[in-house]
């Protein structure tokens, strides 16, 4: 038998119900992956030993007792280090929380453990979740399990890493400009950004504007799936949360490709990209074209919509955190008192072009999709940088001024509210994981899923698009 922490996670959770593995025996063989390489690889910031192993001796008990379970019943879940947990330090990568226990749950995190979930760690980000490179003050970088010397992006970075080195089965991270897309991409692993209030953000600061929302990750769409089940919004303080989507009972079941219509674009008419990692997405979508009832290769008008995402992000920096800066001048690290400083220089004239203008461009996007399932497109336009810096020089021979200016291919879609994921899809010319980023309509995401898990089917059978493994023993 395979390790057990490499198993599927839908694999874990069928033999835990079967009786044919403990809960407690899964949980000591995630801590001792991490003990084995997160000294390399600093994916996991905080461990909660002791809270687990009561937790995973319950969960054993109960299957034993024959009782019914939930969805994530005995399976250990990884948190990004901004999610807010009882009793289990939440740092933000910020040294100003270094020792900051909260005291109860945030409801996405409450949902994970009524589903049965062992919520055991959490996992390292940029401070304050503000960065594509996971690095922060508090606990320094989190490296690619690839190659050390670089990125393993962010801001989910931690989860992605632990994700694919098999710390844990099952994580959970956030995304505004791409945070669980980039590493997800980085990492050969599945980031899923939700529609906004399908996973409950109960606690966000500014909740009128959902740039960032929460949402899992795992090693395939299945695993995701099933954790999106157990964190799904219930009863919520999220103004945008609805009720959960009864699409979701059950497990995922792959679309029908033959029905699919899907545009194909490399750089969404705007977006800078490598050469490379352009040529490497013509070469994919040149394998898949054949599958789909429909594939054609279309940009959406994105006119404007950098200046507008910009503006709007500064809105939301200025919710967030300038009273807390006005409080306690210093506390924030270079890339919040950055943003603050930028959003500063926006007029309520600027907002007010920003808003507008971003509903004109969703329109149109909704028009672009009248006559396609989904759009593909690289998940990243750029190759991972060195750790250090905290965002690639240039792309393309284009000088990158900010830390987002290089993640255009995924703030688009953000700004727009798709539904999208990112899922790996073999290795770059540079033999790095390379991923797809694939959106689909407006609040379908149960259908996005469902064609995700297709795709990633066709791929699991094909040595050019299959995912992209780490060396475990050369990592130890």
């Amino acid at each position: 038998m395979a390790d057990i922490v490499d198993l599927t996670a839908v694999e874990q959770r069928r033999l835990i119900g079967a009786r044919a593995l403990s809960p407690v025996d899964l949980l000591d063989a995630c801590l001792t992956r991490i003990e084995k390489l997160n000294g390399t690889l600093n994916a996991v910031v905080t461990i909660d030993e002791e809270g687990a192993r009561v937790a995973a001796g319950k969960a054993e008990a109960a299957v034993m007792a024959g009782g019914a379970l939930g969805p994530l019943h005995g399976l250990p879940v990884a948190l990004k280090d901004n999610y807010t947990t009882g009793g289990i330090r939440t740092t933000w990568g910020s040294p100003a929380m270094a020792d900051n226990v909260p005291e109860a749950d945030e409801e996405s995190v409450a949902n994970i453990k009524g589903a049965g979930g062992t919520v055991f760690c959490k996992t390292n980000l940029p401070e304050l979740s503000a960065g594509g490179n996971t690095t922060n003050p508090l606990f320094g970088a989190t490296p690619s399990p690839w190659d050390l010397a670089l990125t393993c992006g962010g801001s989910s970075g931690g989860s992605a890493v632990g994700l694919a080195t098999g710390m844990f089965p099952l994580a959970m991270g956030t995304d505004n400009a791409g945070s669980l897309r980039i590493p997800g991409s980085f990492n050969g692993v599945v980031g899923f950004r939700p529609s906004a209030g399908v996973v409950p953000a109960s606690l966000r600061p500014v909740g009128a504007i959902p740039l960032s929302v929460p949402g899992p990750m795992a090693r395939d769409v299945a695993d995701t799936w099933l954790l999106l089940q157990g964190a799904m919004a219930r009863t919520t303080m999220d103004p945008c949360a609805g009720h959960p989507d009864p699409a979701f009972d059950g497990p995922v079941t792959p679309a029908d490709l033959s029905r699919v219509r899907v545009t194909f674009t490399a750089d969404q008419g705007f977006s800078p990209i490598e050469p490379g990692l352009r040529n490497v997405f013509a070469d994919r979508m040149e394998r898949i074209a054949p599958l789909f009832a429909d594939a054609r290769g279309t940009d959406p008008d994105f006119e404007g919509l950098d200046r507008a995402y910009d503006i709007i992000r500064g809105v939301l920096f200025i919710g967030t955190y300038a009273e807390r800066d006005a409080e306690q001048p210093g506390r924030f690290g270079p890339l919040v008192t950055g943003n603050l400083e930028k959003a500063r220089r926006f007029s309520i004239d600027d907002a007010g072009w920003a808003f507008a203008h971003q509903t004109h461009l969703f329109r149109g996007f909704q028009d672009y999709f009248a006559d396609i399932d989904v759009m593909i497109c690289p998940t990243m336009g750029v190759y991972p940088w060195p750790k250090e810096q905290m965002f690639p020089a240039e792309v393309d021979g284009r000088r990158v001024e900010g830390y987002f200016d290089y993640v255009a291919l995924t703030y688009s879609i953000t700004l727009m509210g798709h539904p999208c994921i990112s899922i790996p899809c073999g290795v770059d010319d540079r033999g790095l994981p390379f991923g797809l980023q694939i959106v689909g309509p407006r609040n379908g995401d149960a259908q996005l899923l469902r064609i995700a898990h297709a795709l990633e089917l066709v791929f699991a059978n094909d040595p050019v698009c299959a995912r992209a493994v780490p060396d475990i023993g050369a990592l130890a």
